[in-house]
């Protein structure tokens, strides 16, 4: 790897307190770094987007964003992704900015992009859209989607922290996995943020044309936002999962778009606060 890269872990002297004694000693931290998002046509070049997140699998946070958005609904839209060599620019900040060469003759229109994107890793871009503009993009509801094992819903979250490699020696990121019906693990990625760790899933679901994603199960750390169920539901996931509470908005998103939400997977329990007719067996609702 080359020198200049950041890599997902830093190493910081720290002062441990314990017993009323102070030693100091050398820890792991979740790196967080900016990343510039930009876009390339016909030559020219416009920065759309600037997020904090954790360095690695960068193209795929990227991909999975600009799908996101509108930008590239497909593989075949995206035409090249680099990291920028350009002279101007400091080597120490190279690998912190990506282009995305376009496969398309016209600007797509990013004003919005540009106007709303200095994002952070802490929260996203909270209330930059509403339910009435996702309808506006002509997002559909989701259809049938998987059937839902109480038992294998319990199961996602140890199966999830049991694959956070770089969890395990920071304690400092959140996590999205996708996983199968019955349970199996697909696909993992980590950042300090949790809409970065969604992106880099559905970017990696793009570049190998896997989307939509219909059949499969998106397990998160942590809370579900509403940027998360909609990016979700732009990746065409009909079932979402987390080991803490929704919001009220990914509430209201899921239940209109017809997303099974399931909040608090802890034990043997959790909620269902939307979407409970995927769930195998008997529910309140069919009594």
């Amino acid at each position: 790897m080359d020198a200049m890269r950041p890599g997902p872990k830093s190493e910081a002297r720290i002062v441990t307190v314990e017993d009323g004694s102070a030693r100091s000693r050398f820890d792991e931290i979740a790196t967080e770094e900016p990343l510039e998002i930009r876009l390339v046509l016909a030559g020219e070049s416009r920065t759309v987007a600037i997020t904090m997140r954790t360095p690695g699998n960068d193209f795929e946070l990227v991909a999975g964003f600009l799908h996101n958005e509108g930008v590239a609904a497909n593989r075949t839209e995206i035409r090249n992704l680099s990291y920028c060599v350009d002279r101007d620019v400091d080597e120490e900040q190279r690998y912190n900015i990506v282009n995305v060469e376009l496969a398309r003759s016209a600007w797509p229109q990013i004003e919005r992009l540009e106007r709303h994107f200095l994002t952070t890793s802490a929260c996203g871009v909270c209330g930059k859209a509403s339910i009435d503009q996702l309808k506006l993009r002509a997002i559909e509801p989701l259809g049938d989607g998987p059937a839902l094992d109480p038992a294998i819903v319990t199961a996602l979250p140890d199966r999830l922290r049991a694959a956070q490699g770089v969890f395990a020696s920071t304690g400092g990121l959140h996590a999205a996995a996708l996983f199968a019906k019955d349970g199996s693990l697909l696909a993992l990625r980590e950042d300090v943020g949790r809409h970065n760790a969604v992106d880099k899933l559905v970017g990696w679901a793009l570049m190998g044309d896997k989307l939509p994603l219909r059949e499969r199960i998106l397990m998160v750390s942590g809370r579900t936002s509403f940027e998360i169920v909609q990016k979700a539901l732009v990746a065409g996931i009909a079932a979402v999962c987390a080991v803490s509470a929704p919001s009220s908005l990914a509430v209201a998103v899921a239940r209109e778009f017809g997303m099974t939400l399931i909040g608090f997977v802890r034990g043997p329990s959790f909620n269902v606060y939307a979407g409970e007719n995927r769930l195998a067996g008997e529910t309140p609702a069919s009594r």
